[in-house]
């Protein structure tokens, strides 16, 4: 009733559309939000962590974005919230400008949210949805094998529990963790394969429960009776070998110089965005240049002495006088098993040591809702961050889009693309001001409230309520939650985007393009974790095949068939219509791209021809006629007429015959010039030049 009479009020509050409710109607849509909820949240949990967060951000991340999606979005079985993808790119583009997990890395991913929301919105106001048409299937599908890969190739070290570098070299980061495979942390292992199993097989032989729930529960229960945890803390002297002691003073002393190297750029950040004077500015930006490079050093000193103290394997005593030691594993009799026993170097600050004798947990989840705060807008980043922002804007609204347009084939509802961006940048803006990162369509859990029949966004509302009972009342229960099982649910939901069919298909349809999804494919693992470089460059490479082709439109001599049908003389191997005019097809528009090889076309048409007298050009596929092009044809045609051979067209369109008109080419091309139809343009020919068969002077 609403949407008839208030159609106004209707699309600033698009939400109105879902009133009024059936019984039926809310029961489905508390089932699915049920159903999606118990997805949502170890997804959001993950999703934080590949973003370079902690795991609360991502519960965050899971509730008002949700709501606020599901209330201003167009189609109404779309669930908006984390998603690997986006988290991933979020974590590619900052780590340039800070630490992961610091509180500088926590305020950048909040602000990034803020510039996403804000291109989203702004396209779709304007309505300029249409932007995703440059990302092309073939583009879309290398990007997206290539950045599943990524993500899930980034979880090995949490599996194995080994130290990762997070350089702005994927693969070279990559290559350190295979390093390490000796260094395998068995249980962690264990723990991972366990969940990947348990998902697994609940997701084959039993597809309507929450697998991903389930095996997060199982596996947390296992490692609090196990506990998988271990840690001690002790003093660095507590470290019996002189070798290892002096790493881990070493690595405190480097941890110190880098954050003290941070606080200094962003002292000088601060300063830039002040300066006026471009004197100071440049030197401003030197120093800045200096300390970010001096902090990459030190950033990959840290990272070698983490690597080689994780590979030593300690052994806890007591000593003489009740102390706690740590001694190098094999050096005394007593030595613990492999595995849960062992003590292994976890962190240093201050001169106190952190071991860990068990595996990595997610730890303490600070209970309680988010609260309102403005996101710290840096704007000495803004600039360097926006390409990064866009391609996210357009990668996330095309996600959605798609899982959109999936959907709405099988409900029959109408998607409205503006509006969707509207609702997706409102979420992301409406987040950040709550602590939350950049959010998304997800395609699974947008197919699991479609598969449980939800009918409004209302069940997105319910699942967001789920996160916040969680928010409120479980995080403690989530402490033992090991890491290794986050990696695999993240592994699992990633590779399985991973598709080679498309490409394939795309070899045997078109070779140029399926090439192009391979450069992007290629692209994007070479140069992750800058992952918007790849698909940039495949956007690139699309738009320069589009305008090869356009400037190299298909263009034939015409000759007949034995029954009489026109085709191209070279592509059929046929005769020429006649030896004293030139019949010649031109499939493209006349503009400034093109209009020269059209130039090129005729003449090269007339030198195969010499005694051709005319030139007869089936214009059906010209659908446009720009002022380049009419100028082209002007200097043509008198150029024609001054070698005696005259420029005829025919079958030209509407718009193309207003051009002529408008332009003043009948001056050069008169209206008994342009024939109405080829048959006619044909026959009139071949009466005034005739139309015996002739032989090219030259082949193609």
């Amino acid at each position: 009733m609403l949407t008839r009479t208030n159609p106004v009020l209707t699309r600033l509050l698009p939400f109105l559309a879902w009133f009024p409710m059936s019984r039926g109607s809310v029961r489905a849509d508390l089932l699915a939000g049920i159903t999606v909820a118990l997805i949502l949240v170890p997804q959001s949990m993950a999703y934080a962590q590949l973003a370079g967060l902690p795991v609360v951000y991502g519960l965050y991340a899971g509730f008002l974005p949700v709501i606020v999606a599901s209330l201003w979005g167009s189609l109404r079985q779309l669930h908006t919230g984390p998603t690997a993808m986006l988290s991933l790119m979020s974590a590619a583009a900052l780590i340039p400008y800070a630490a992961v997990g610091s509180e500088t890395f926590i305020t950048l991913s909040v602000m990034l949210a803020l510039m996403v929301g804000i291109l989203r919105l702004a396209l779709g106001l304007f309505r300029l949805g249409v932007l995703v048409n440059f990302l092309s299937h073939p583009v879309i599908i290398g990007f997206t094998n290539g950045a599943a890969l990524i993500i899930g190739l980034s979880q090995l070290n949490k599996l194995i529990n080994v130290p990762m570098p997070r350089s702005d070299w994927f693969l070279g980061d990559l290559w350190v963790v295979l390093q390490q495979l000796g260094s395998t942390h068995w249980p962690t292992l264990f723990f991972g394969l366990g969940a990947f199993v348990l998902i697994f097989l609940l997701q084959k032989r039993m597809p309507r429960l929450p697998g991903v729930l389930i095996a997060i529960i199982v596996t947390t229960l296992v490692s609090y009776a196990v506990g998988f945890e271990r840690t001690s803390t002790a003093g660095v002297e507590a470290i019996q070998d002189e070798s290892a002691r002096a790493m881990v003073v070493q690595l405190d002393q480097t941890a110190a110089e880098l954050k003290r190297t941070g606080e200094a750029t962003a002292r000088l950040q601060a300063e830039l965005a002040q300066a006026e004077d471009g004197g100071a500015l440049l030197d401003l930006k030197a120093d800045i240049a200096r300390n970010k490079a001096a902090a990459a050093a030190l950033d990959d000193q840290i990272m070698r002495l983490r690597i080689r103290l994780h590979q030593i394997d300690f052994t806890r005593q007591t000593g003489p006088n009740g102390e706690t030691r740590f001694v190098v594993a094999g050096e005394l009799p007593e030595s613990e098993p492999l595995g849960m026993g062992h003590w292994r170097f976890g962190g240093v600050a201050g001169g106190q040591v952190k071991f860990t004798g068990g595996g990595e947990v997610v730890g303490a989840i600070p209970a309680g809702v988010p609260g309102f705060q403005v996101p710290h807008v840096d704007w000495a980043l803004v600039l360097p961050l926006l390409p990064a922002a866009l391609v996210m804007a357009l990668l996330g609204f095309m996600e959605a889009t798609s899982i959109s347009k999936a959907i709405s084939a099988k409900t029959g509802q109408r998607i409205d693309t503006n509006r969707e961006l509207v609702g997706q940048g409102l979420a992301n803006i409406v987040g950040s001001f709550f602590h939350a990162y950049v959010v998304s369509g997800s395609f699974s859990r947008s197919a699991v409230a479609a598969r449980e029949g939800a009918h409004t966004g209302l069940f997105a509302i319910v699942s967001a309520l789920g996160v916040l009972a969680v928010m409120l009342f479980l995080t403690p229960l989530l402490y033992h939650l090991p890491q290794a099982v986050l990696a695999a649910v993240i592994m699992l939901a990633v590779f399985g985007l991973v598709r080679v069919a498309p490409l394939v298909h795309a070899w045997k349809v078109n070779r140029p393009d399926a090439v192009i999804g391979i450069a992007t494919f290629v692209a994007t693992l070479a140069m992750a974790p800058a992952l918007a470089n790849g698909i940039l460059l495949g956007v690139g490479l699309t738009v320069a095949l589009y305008l090869y082709r356009n400037m190299r439109p298909r263009a034939e001599i015409l000759g007949r068939h034995p029954d009489g049908v026109l085709g191209g003389i070279d592509t059929y191997k046929l005769a020429a219509i006649s030896e004293h005019y030139v019949a010649l097809r031109f499939d493209g528009s006349l503009n400034f791209v093109n209009v020269a090889y059209f130039e090129d076309v005729v003449l090269q048409a007339l030198e195969r021809f010499p005694r051709a007298q005319a030139v007869l050009v089936i214009g059906s596929g010209i659908n446009d006629l720009d002022v380049s092009g009419e100028e082209k044809l002007r200097a043509l045609a008198e150029q024609l007429r001054a070698r005696n051979v005259t420029l005829y067209f025919s079958s030209l369109k509407r718009q193309v015959m207003a051009a002529f008109e408008k332009s003043g080419l009948s001056n050069v091309i008169p209206a008994d010039h342009i024939f109405k139809t080829k048959e006619i343009a044909l026959k009139t020919l071949d009466a005034c030049y005739g139309g015996r068969p002739a032989e090219p002077a030259l082949s193609a």
